[in-house]
């Protein structure tokens, strides 16, 4: 699925899921640009980082102004940490909201022009938290969830020149790990609740993205496209007394 020459923007691609994403991008051959508040600390091959605050939006807004062209946009910057609903005001988790929908929200108006003009796509990365109760990450979760309800209204309103679809992503092993399901025996536990045994990869997220930006997704819009290793198995499968697998 090559992307030569294709302009592309993850933003938050300097770790992670983004810097997978970037990394997949670049091996399909396409020129990509990364872009968050501070720089990669590992330099990311075939990527250009430029920084920006996606919480700024006349930043947002020059920051596309300033490309000559884009095809693709990754709206990947977003995550919260674990905290509960009562343990902060309504103004901290407001600041969840506004980095993992406004601000994504806010790119891909700036973006528009742009995929317009060479009838080109949007990518968002969402999370299985949309799908779910998330305790201890409420906030992040209601704004996945309307996330990806943007996606779909986005991708009507902006037909037929954009296309607009929405990964649903599980749990993905990245350098932060640690902090959601603690060390190496915390991760091995919660990789067998995952049906394919493991947690994803950033890489993983990354092919998929690449996939719904290519032209054999070409049909594809209003789409979530769910990469979640098969979910979560129902625990009252476990907490049952008969039927149980050898």
């Amino acid at each position: 699925m090559g992307l030569d020459g294709k302009v592309v923007v993850v933003t938050g691609g300097t770790r992670g899921v983004g810097a997978g994403t970037a990394k997949a991008f670049a091996a399909a051959d396409a020129d990509v640009v990364v872009c968050a508040r501070r720089p990669p600390e590992v330099p990311l091959s075939g990527a250009e980082f430029r920084p920006l605050d996606l919480r700024d939006p006349a930043a947002v807004r020059s920051f596309f102004a300033d490309l000559p062209r884009l095809d693709v946009l990754v709206n990947n910057a977003g995550g919260t940490p674990y905290r509960r609903l009562t343990d902060a005001d309504a103004e901290r988790h407001a600041r969840v909201i506004e980095l993992n929908l406004v601000a994504p929200l806010t790119a891909s108006l700036a973006a528009y022009e742009h995929l317009r003009r060479v009838r080109g796509s949007v990518v968002m990365i969402g999370s299985v938290s949309g799908g779910r109760p998330s305790p201890g990450s409420a906030a992040y979760g209601a704004a996945k969830a309307g996330l990806e309800s943007l996606a779909r209204s986005m991708a009507v309103e902006w037909a037929p020149e954009v296309r607009v679809n929405t990964l649903v992503v599980g749990m993905v092993r990245t350098e932060q790990s640690h902090l959601h399901y603690g060390g190496e025996d915390g991760i091995t536990g919660v990789s067998r609740t995952v049906p394919l045994g493991r947690l994803a990869e950033p890489a993983d997220v990354g092919a998929a993205a690449v996939f719904l930006a290519s032209d054999a997704a070409a049909y594809i819009s209003g789409a979530s496209l769910l990469v979640h290793g098969g979910g979560e198995r129902p625990a009252f499968l476990d907490a049952a007394t008969v039927n149980k697998e050898a």
